[in-house]
Protein backbone atom coordinates (compact mmCIF):
# COMPACT_ATOMS: atom_id res chain seq x y z
CA UNK A 1 0.00 0.00 0.00
CA UNK A 2 1.48 3.45 -1.20
CA UNK A 3 2.16 5.81 2.26
CA UNK A 4 -0.81 8.25 2.25
CA UNK A 5 -0.51 12.11 3.30
CA UNK A 6 0.44 12.91 6.45
CA UNK A 7 -2.84 14.33 8.13
CA UNK A 8 -0.87 17.56 9.84
CA UNK A 9 0.15 18.33 6.17
CA UNK A 10 -3.59 18.02 4.79
CA UNK A 11 -5.17 19.77 7.42
CA UNK A 12 -2.83 22.71 6.84
CA UNK A 13 -3.94 22.76 2.69
CA UNK A 14 -7.68 22.39 3.95
CA UNK A 15 -7.34 25.15 6.49
CA UNK A 16 -6.46 26.82 3.03
CA UNK A 17 -8.58 25.67 -0.39
CA UNK A 18 -11.44 24.07 0.96
CA UNK A 19 -11.65 21.19 -0.92
CA UNK A 20 -7.94 20.42 -1.60
CA UNK A 21 -7.48 18.03 1.53
CA UNK A 22 -10.34 15.71 -0.18
CA UNK A 23 -8.41 16.02 -3.50
CA UNK A 24 -5.05 15.04 -1.25
CA UNK A 25 -6.60 12.24 -0.03
CA UNK A 26 -7.77 10.76 -3.13
CA UNK A 27 -11.25 11.64 -2.97
CA UNK A 28 -11.74 14.43 -5.69
CA UNK A 29 -15.00 14.25 -6.36
CA UNK A 30 -16.05 14.41 -2.41
CA UNK A 31 -13.61 17.42 -2.38
CA UNK A 32 -15.77 19.13 -5.38
CA UNK A 33 -18.58 18.95 -3.80
CA UNK A 34 -17.54 20.09 -0.64
CA UNK A 35 -16.31 23.52 -3.17
CA UNK A 36 -20.23 23.46 -5.12
CA UNK A 37 -22.05 23.59 -1.78
CA UNK A 38 -19.65 25.81 -0.07
CA UNK A 39 -20.42 28.47 -3.03
CA UNK A 40 -23.97 27.11 -3.13
CA UNK A 41 -24.77 28.25 1.13
CA UNK A 42 -22.44 31.11 1.27
CA UNK A 43 -24.60 32.83 -1.60
CA UNK A 44 -27.60 31.51 -0.70
CA UNK A 45 -26.85 33.29 3.16
CA UNK A 46 -25.04 35.97 1.29
CA UNK A 47 -28.33 37.39 -0.40
CA UNK A 48 -30.45 36.21 2.31
CA UNK A 49 -29.11 37.31 5.11
CA UNK A 50 -30.51 41.13 6.97
CA UNK A 51 -28.03 44.27 6.15
CA UNK A 52 -27.28 44.93 8.99
CA UNK A 53 -25.61 41.55 9.51
CA UNK A 54 -21.97 41.02 9.78
CA UNK A 55 -19.99 40.32 6.57
CA UNK A 56 -19.19 36.91 8.86
CA UNK A 57 -23.11 36.10 9.79
CA UNK A 58 -23.50 36.96 5.79
CA UNK A 59 -20.85 34.24 4.63
CA UNK A 60 -21.55 31.63 7.27
CA UNK A 61 -23.11 29.16 5.15
CA UNK A 62 -19.91 28.64 3.56
CA UNK A 63 -17.51 28.83 6.70
CA UNK A 64 -19.87 26.10 7.84
CA UNK A 65 -18.72 23.70 5.01
CA UNK A 66 -15.25 25.07 4.66
CA UNK A 67 -15.49 23.82 8.31
CA UNK A 68 -16.86 20.19 7.84
CA UNK A 69 -14.73 20.08 4.87
CA UNK A 70 -11.67 20.68 7.13
CA UNK A 71 -12.80 18.13 9.84
CA UNK A 72 -13.56 15.82 7.01
CA UNK A 73 -10.39 15.89 5.22
CA UNK A 74 -8.29 16.00 8.59
CA UNK A 75 -10.33 12.43 9.71
CA UNK A 76 -10.17 10.90 6.65
CA UNK A 77 -6.25 11.61 6.22
CA UNK A 78 -5.73 10.49 10.18
CA UNK A 79 -7.91 6.72 9.68
CA UNK A 80 -5.18 6.30 6.79
CA UNK A 81 -2.33 7.30 7.99
CA UNK A 82 -2.40 4.43 11.01
CA UNK A 83 -4.43 2.19 8.95
CA UNK A 84 -1.26 2.45 6.82
CA UNK A 85 0.99 2.35 9.93
CA UNK A 86 -0.27 -0.63 11.01
CA UNK A 87 -0.30 -2.64 7.58
CA UNK A 88 3.72 -1.74 7.85
CA UNK A 89 4.23 -2.74 11.05
CA UNK A 90 2.12 -6.15 10.93
CA UNK A 91 4.38 -8.81 11.14
CA UNK A 92 4.20 -11.41 7.66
Amino acid sequence: MKQPPHPYGVLAVALVLPGMGQVLNRQPVRGLIFVCFAVLLGAFTLKTAAPDVSFVGKLSGALFVWAMAVFDAYKTARIRHEVWKRQENAPR
